[in-house]
């Protein structure tokens, strides 16, 4: 088999995946090479459901993005013959005296509604009576609400695999189980891609490792640190199960704490018996190599006390199983996608974690145009990596 690419794509998660399949179908001959088997559990990418969303706290400029991947992946569920969206209606709530940040954003609410607003986004406005009478399953004192119509979730491991399937099926070469150990610029001839098992060579490269990304940008690695975060699954009260099943039960966000730890978000119930709810943390860094990959029955019943309890009193304390993850950040919670800044033959897609799942299949159609005509329709300068310029070594 040819060693020899147009592109090569490293890391096949959310973005590297959607990137092989986009560029694959425009016909560019494309390697995608992941050092596991995905989908897996390692990275940023797994468990049973990810919130997608429609007018994006984080900013505006996210809007675009993850507009066009509504579209892509309705069209990703037509080619793959698979379910990947289910839409259930989002509540977003926030205590009328918190002092939080999500994801950068002392605003989140206030800059949802000015999205939705701005971009036609279907939504209402909800004070506490409001949502005591709609959603008497929220032990609300003061919150105010967004409810979004569109909000849903996507199936992560689903999204990936059909996105490489498709990927191979338009021509795409996907190695996994394949430790990519270096990426050196050849000038005018391309980049050479060393691996465990050899070296590739493409016109161009996308770096879309997620939390081992630092490793391949030693002038940038501290730009992007990464945190261990916990999902839990708690079990619904036998006589509250029906009040958590969609559609009596939204997607929430709800923030009410102090600085990054804004507080907690949550799923209806996918199996009648429990919910999935996780929170953020943002204090402890983590090395993807060597994170603590169980969850101890303290952190289980530390998140029911400081989240659960008196909030939710549906759920009971009993937790039937939780799973780790990881998060990319940087220095202002947004994205880097860009080139690198010695080499535009590598371009640099960190979408962090936390809030990129729901713009991947956008994501990936963006890095294909740019590769193969040098610019992508959505504009993706809110993500250059230039605002870091003095932060860079």
């Amino acid at each position: 088999m040819s060693n020899k690419f147009d592109t090569i794509i490293v890391g096949l998660g959310a973005t590297g995946s959607a990137a092989v399949y986009q560029l694959a179908k425009r016909g560019n001959q494309v390697l995608g090479v992941d050092r596991f088997s995905p989908p897996h559990a390692n990275g940023s990418s797994h468990g049973e459901s990810r919130i997608i969303r429609q007018a994006i706290g984080e900013g505006e400029a996210y809007v675009p993005l993850v507009l066009r991947s509504y579209e892509l992946w309705r069209e990703i569920e037509r080619e793959a013959r698979a379910e990947l969206l289910t839409i259930t209606g989002g509540l977003t709530l926030e205590s009328q005296k918190s002092e939080a940040v999500m994801h950068g954003r002392p605003d989140f609410l206030d800059q949802a509604i000015r999205c939705a607003e701005k971009f036609n986004v279907r939504h209402q406005i909800l004070e506490t009576s409001d949502i005591r009478k709609r959603y008497p399953q929220f032990g609300v004192t003061d919150e105010r609400a967004y409810f979004e119509c569109e909000t849903g979730f996507l199936r992560p491991g689903l999204c990936i695999q059909a996105q490489l399937d498709l990927g191979r099926k338009h021509g795409a070469a996907v190695h996994t189980d394949e430790i990519v150990v270096s990426i050196d610029s050849d000038g005018d001839s391309g980049v050479t891609v060393n691996t465990s098992r050899g070296a590739y060579f493409a016109e161009k490269v996308v770096i879309a490792a997620g939390s081992w990304i630092g490793r391949f940008l030693p002038s940038c690695a501290h730009l992007f640190k990464v945190y261990r975060q916990v999902m839990y699954w708690f079990e619904i009260r036998e006589d509250h199960r029906s009040a958590f099943a969609p559609p009596n039960f939204p997607i929430f966000i709800w923030i009410f704490g102090k600085g990054g730890e804004f507080g907690f978000y949550g799923f209806p119930t996918l199996d009648g018996k429990s919910i999935k709810i996780a929170t953020e943390q943002f204090t402890s860094t983590a090395d993807p190599d060597h994170v603590q990959r169980a969850v101890s029955s303290a952190e289980e019943q530390a998140m029911y006390k400081d989240y659960v309890e008196g909030r939710l009193p549906g759920i009971s304390d009993r937790c039937d199983a939780a799973a780790s993850c990881l998060y990319t950040v940087t220095p202002d919670s947004n994205f880097v996608i860009d080139v690198h800044p010695n080499d535009d033959r590598i371009i640099i897609a960190s979408p962090c974690s936390g809030h990129g799942f729901k713009h991947s299949a956008a994501i990936g159609e963006a890095l294909a145009e740019q590769v193969i005509d040098g610019k992508s329709k959505i504009d993706l300068s809110s993500f250059s990596l230039k605002r870091f310029k003095d932060l860079i070594l």
